[in-house]
């Protein structure tokens, strides 16, 4: 089948589905409607327009790839075992293409510590709807913790909450390269371009315009944006409730070797850590964490000395002896309702389709929610997994979905 060249001009006046982003979440939507076409449920024409191909700047380019299924919420529990199933056979979602590799995937686990008794109590009850769902989480006493991983203090610990099964992080760089290129063996188009207004009639997105001077039909429109998706509801009317929100990463070495691979760590402080390959991946939440400008990736040179290290030598003492490798920002596409995706149709425009607001978990969840717009588009509704729970109403009626486990 021919792959289809990324383009610079569209090539039709009009489109059955346009994608406004093409990282992660646009090209999940892009290749579960690639895959409606392969199977004869869906035989219209779709777009991807996407401003930087390179995706340097992207959410997706900046992910630490992690996966787990420690939700409080049974809907985030299913919707992040579903990734791990897609994840673990991505090569017969695929089409069992010899070119197509396996994912490599790291189940070094997560571990959520608790400092104090509500929040072990809130482990405790996340795990109970995990465990119920299939997942393997355990709850582990301090004794049980130092047990497996000598490394950790749990002086100050009350319980930890820990999984080893399909929990870690995976190779999302060669789901995201084979998403686009099956979508566009499959027909889907790429567009380098950008959108800069959206043309509504009342209760329906007619076209979008882009930079190059073009107003292109449409008889839907995806909203895949990123930290750019408040700016695209924006353009056609309509509130959304997401900003971006800049996070740190950072890759140092240890001068003293653990002995063994560390769990994803979320310590009571919220600072997280882990393995990463021969070396450790750390990140925090800024505070205050204020809305930035999407193109603002400049790195804070304190937040690493000031608050990240004191926390990671307290936890970890071996870590009292660190360097950082390298370090970067990048965005989440923060919920400022309830940290949640926003995920369907527009309450009271219902070709405009939402797949924003992640909150730092979305590669994860990108499988779940590009087949369940896939399925909107191709079918009017949510075949698989019921995901109106995280529908626009909750925006307008002002009722978050709740969700405890979010880091």
């Amino acid at each position: 089948m021919t792959l289809q060249p990324i383009i610079s001009e569209p090539r039709q006046t009009a489109y059955d589905v346009i994608i406004v982003g093409g990282a992660i979440m646009g090209s999940s939507a892009a290749w579960f409607l690639s895959d409606k076409m392969r199977t004869g449920d869906f035989d219209g024409s779709v777009l991807v327009v996407e401003k930087d191909p390179s995706y340097e700047k992207s959410s997706t380019a900046a992910t630490n790839s992690c996966m787990r299924q420690q939700f409080s919420n049974e809907l985030n529990v299913k919707i992040s075992r579903f990734a791990a199933d897609y994840v673990r056979n991505f090569q017969e979602y695929t089409g069992n293409d010899p070119e197509i590799p396996e994912l490599a995937v790291n189940h070094y686990g997560y571990m959520y510590l608790a400092g104090d008794e509500t929040f072990a109590e809130t482990l405790r009850t996340n795990q109970a709807t995990q465990a119920r769902l299939g997942a393997g989480t355990k709850i582990m006493s301090p004794e049980e913790i130092k047990a497996a991983y000598p490394f950790y203090n749990v002086d100050d610990i009350i319980c930890g909450s820990h999984n080893l099964i399909d929990e870690g992080y995976f190779d999302s760089g060669t789901m995201f390269d084979w998403w686009r290129k099956q979508a566009r063996q499959r027909g889907v188009e790429y567009l380098t371009n950008e959108v800069v207004s959206v043309g509504r009639d009342g209760d329906r997105i007619t076209s979008v315009s882009l930079a190059s001077g073009e107003v292109i039909g449409c008889d839907t429109l995806i909203n895949a944006a990123g930290p750019r998706a408040s700016l695209v509801a924006d353009m056609a009317g309509l509130h959304l409730p997401v900003e971006p929100r800049k996070r740190f990463t950072y890759i140092f070495d240890c001068a003293e070797e653990l002995g063994m691979d560390l769990p994803l760590t979320i310590d009571p402080s919220g600072i997280h850590v882990r393995t990463e390959g021969t070396a450790y991946m750390t990140g925090c939440t800024p505070n205050p964490d204020p809305a930035v400008d999407p193109d603002d990736l400049v790195m804070d040179k304190e937040i690493f000395e000031q608050r990240v290290w004191p926390v990671l030598a307290h936890r970890i003492p071996a870590f009292e002896r660190i360097k950082i490798q390298t370090q970067w920002a990048g965005h989440y596409s923060h919920n400022t309702l309830d940290h949640n995706v926003i995920v369907g149709p527009h309450t009271e425009v219902e070709n405009f389709i939402f797949a924003n607001g992640f909150s730092g978990h979305g590669l994860q969840q990108s499988p779940a929610i590009g087949r369940g717009v896939a399925e909107l588009v191709a079918h009017g509704e949510y075949r698989a997994l019921d995901l109106n729970p995280l529908g626009y109403h909750r925006v307008v009626s002002g009722e978050p979905f709740i969700e405890t486990a979010i880091i």
